[in-house]
């Protein structure tokens, strides 16, 4: 009785994270983050790149936007007309900018950002549990068959199936979890691992890793009887991510408003030649 209980609350447990990953649909950038029609109007008629680019830097100037594009400049998706906030991509599948984008998942044929990982990490946990068990409840039945103690030939392929393909799983689920394990310890998305993050002051691969306990919190929530549970508990709107605190004086991401607003909009290049090096990014 007891395994069928235990069978039954990880079966539950893995279908309903399985489900909430289907179908929590991804976050999408709020309305302030779009152009408005007036400023659509003025980027696309301006053939001058580093008129664009100041552009750029006038609408961010009111926006909680930290990151950057690898030459410097505003992250722009010209797909979706929007100024893009901090950890947020295109997704070329779902065509659409996801807020903390980590990755399209085909396992659940869903884009896993803000709104979803929490569920995805649950999902990959307990389908490891899942296998585990099954592979341990059935180990006992493949020692009978080689010892001889099975004779029913239709169970001994029964046994067989459910081993290899609960093992299977079992050891690729541990690779993937591991690594998403690894990812929320140092507070990044696959995409970041992949690419670091360029904040005002350069390339930071730890710019948003705020110390192990505040990292699971950012995915998980404070309330830790809630994260074990598929619930919604994740910290902030998926907009704004706290970052790494450094020195004022030498990480400009800290500093005033006013000092981040210059700074946007005070620099332009000397020359036509730089007009090459724009830094807009462009979804393909």
């Amino acid at each position: 009785v007891a395994y069928l209980i235990i069978f039954h609350i990880l079966f539950v447990l893995f279908v309903w994270t399985y489900w909430k990953s289907i179908f929590t649909l991804p976050l999408q950038p709020g309305k302030k983050y779009h152009m408005s029609y007036a400023d659509k109007e003025r980027y696309e008629n301006e053939e001058r790149p580093e008129v664009q680019r100041q552009i750029l830097a006038e609408i961010a100037r009111k926006l909680p936007v930290y990151t950057r594009t690898g030459n410097g400049g505003i992250r722009f998706c010209d797909r979706c007309q929007l100024i893009k906030p901090d950890r947020c991509h295109h997704c070329s599948v779902c065509a659409i900018c996801v807020l903390k984008m980590d990755h399209h998942c085909p396992w659940v044929n869903n884009c896993i950002g803000f709104s979803n990982y929490k569920f995805f990490l649950l999902f990959l946990a307990y389908s490891l549990l899942y296998c585990l068990y099954i592979a341990a409840t059935v180990f006992k039945y493949f020692i009978k068959y080689w010892t001889g103690e099975l004779t029913n030939g239709r169970s001994k392929f029964h046994v067989l199936f459910l081993l290899f393909v609960a093992v299977m799983f079992f050891v690729s689920l541990m690779f993937l979890f591991g690594y998403h394990c690894w990812l929320v310890s140092r507070n990044r998305s696959t995409l970041e691992a992949f690419s670091t993050p360029v904040f005002q002051n350069g390339p930071d691969k730890n710019g948003f890793n705020l110390g192990f306990v505040k990292n699971l919190q950012q995915v998980f929530g404070e309330e830790k009887k809630l994260w074990l549970l598929p619930v919604a508990s994740s910290q902030g709107d998926g907009h704004f991510f706290p970052m790494r605190a450094l020195c004022e004086a030498q990480n400009p991401l800290l500093a005033n408003e006013e000092q981040w607003e210059d700074d946007g909009i005070d620099e332009e290049p000397h020359d036509s030649g730089e007009a090459s090096s724009l830094a807009i990014e462009r979804e393909t």
